[in-house]
């Protein structure tokens, strides 16, 4: 390995908190002067995130690298798994579609494939940056799966790094987790793991000391923080189980009542968080027909397997609702990448590149026609959009596999430097666009947003949010909070002393 010192972090479970905390001490590490890259072998993941060559990787790898002041390369997550039906995904290497597999596939074939894969990209790394901040995936502790994972203490190995367990206190059972995980582990990864960290907690941790002190003693374990929940942090999430916190119900306080669909292989959903931070807007999420209701904004996010979510929405009632909330022009309604494909006339999948139907009818709210390709397009694009006799320059990036062609009465929506992106009908009440990000382009969003208000009878809001600098105050606010509940210095120590473990077995061979 190179010069570069690694920190893992491992979970006792997914959706501890891994990808914040491994975000925090990206941003400590760059904070305190040392060149940091984030790094997590293999991710699971319907949320991307495009490099600036154009290749796709796990979002939540992309944002570290943003919170340590790096550009994401593809060395940052080298593998990317992304489910596209029952027990099949599409696996991403080095930001490139490899191939569809099935789980079982995957373990026997891909195996060999991936370890060097993730050698190579550690190696990359680590002679490259000064830290390398690791996150694992799920738990250490799936015994049924450790003898080919390559996510958890293969990794941990591989790197030579020391180990901090998290722990989710929210979900009940933390001392538990943290003991059952350690006992599971065998005798060279249980020595690997320096501490464990107790995450998302609530309330006064003087009732908490008891526990600490038991769990110390018993597990020869050092607690090196217990980080208090923090409220509406503006990070992106990675996984669509944190949807799950969002209510299907209106808000009468908010003006603006905006209702997303979350259909089962919803993508990309992180184009919505700007609008969680508008005073204005209140942003819900619908999976049934009976939760539509009459929404000012009714938006359809992006989809790894369009056509399959395009069915949901029929056989949920979800299409009719739409449809009727057209035809009365009660609401605007936005389809982002899968989403416009689903307002189109129809789609066709005739390689089954996603789906095993066909074809199958649209929303016809727009006048296009999608055929799945198996070229999927990765790219960051910018252009001039055009809504309410107004042009945004904008940026965003776009991740699919289908081409869309677009015919009849239907204006372009983005003007590109040698093309043109999306679609709008004449009254602009329905806009499609495969330009993921759109709206966390700042004055786009205020004249669209103010369009809204508009056609409801109310004033413009002249003064909104910047969202950058709303993330960038995040990711300052999360390192500041890490920094005050985590022993860092001991982190510190045991990422030396495991460093200069290596050098000695090194120049003893």
């Amino acid at each position: 390995m190179g010069k570069g010192l690694p920190i893992m972090f491992q979970g006792t479970h997914s959706d501890a908190g891994k990808s914040v905390i491994v975000t925090a001490f990206c941003r400590i590490f760059a904070q305190d002067g040392y060149k940091t890259a984030p790094f997590k072998s293999q991710n699971m993941a319907l949320n991307s995130y495009i490099t600036i060559d154009g290749k796709e990787i796990g979002r939540a790898q992309g944002v570290q690298a943003e919170a340590a002041f790096i550009q994401a390369t593809t060395d940052m997550n080298p593998i990317l798994i992304k489910p596209n039906r029952d027990y099949e995904s599409q696996i991403v290497v080095h930001g490139k579609p490899y191939k569809n597999m099935q789980a079982g596939e995957y373990r026997k074939a891909f195996f060999q494939t991936g370890l060097a894969l993730i050698q190579e990209s550690l190696t990359n790394l680590t002679n490259t940056y000064d830290r390398i901040v690791i996150e694992g995936a799920g738990s250490p502790a799936e015994i049924n799966l450790n003898d080919r994972e390559l996510v958890n203490m293969r990794v941990a190995r591989m790197a030579n790094a020391p180990v901090v367990l998290i722990g989710d206190i929210e979900k009940g059972g933390v001392f538990a987790s943290l003991v059952g995980t350690l006992q599971l582990l065998d005798r060279e990864d249980h020595d690997r793991v320096i501490g464990v960290i107790i995450n998302k907690f609530r309330g006064d941790v003087r009732l908490l000391e008891p526990g600490l002190k038991w769990f110390e003693e018993y597990s020869g374990k050092k607690v090196l923080g217990v980080i208090p929940y923090i409220p509406h942090l503006n990070i992106d999430a990675e996984d669509s189980v944190v949807l799950n916190q969002y209510t299907s119900a209106v808000n009468e306080e908010k003006e603006i009542d905006i209702a997303v669909i979350q259909y089962p292989k919803i993508s990309n959903f992180t184009d919505i968080d700007p609008f969680f931070h508008e005073q204005d807007c209140h942003v819900r999420f619908i999976t049934r027909s009976n939760q539509v209701k009459n929404p000012d904004i009714l938006i359809l996010p992006g989809s790894k397997n369009t056509i399959e979510d395009l069915k949901f929405l029929k056989e949920s009632g979800i299409a009719q609702k739409i449809v009727e909330l057209h035809e009365k022009k009660q609401a605007h309604i936005i389809g982002i990448c899968g989403g416009y494909q689903m307002l189109g006339l129809k789609i066709t999948d005739p390689d089954g590149i996603e789906s095993s139907y066909n074809e199958m009818e649209g929303l016809s709210l727009l006048p296009l026609r999608t055929t799945m390709k198996k070229d999927k397009t990765t790219v960051l694009s910018e252009g001039h959009l055009h809504f309410n006799d107004q042009s945004y320059h904008v940026k965003g990036y776009e991740i699919h596999m289908g081409a869309t062609n677009v015919s009849g009465d239907c204006s372009p929506l983005i003007q590109l430097s040698d093309s043109v992106d999306g679609c709008k009908t004449s009254d602009e009440q329905v806009i499609g666009t495969y330009f993921h990000g759109v709206f966390h382009n700042d004055d786009f969003r205020k004249g669209y947003l103010n369009a809204v208000r508009i056609s409801k009878g109310l004033t413009p809001i002249e003064e909104r949010i910047s969202f950058n600098q709303l993330r960038e105050e995040a990711f300052d606010l999360l390192a500041d909070h890490v920094r005050n509940h985590v022993d860092l210095t001991f982190i510190q120590h045991e990422m030396e002393r495991f460093h200069q473990r290596s050098v000695k077995i090194d120049s003893h061979i």
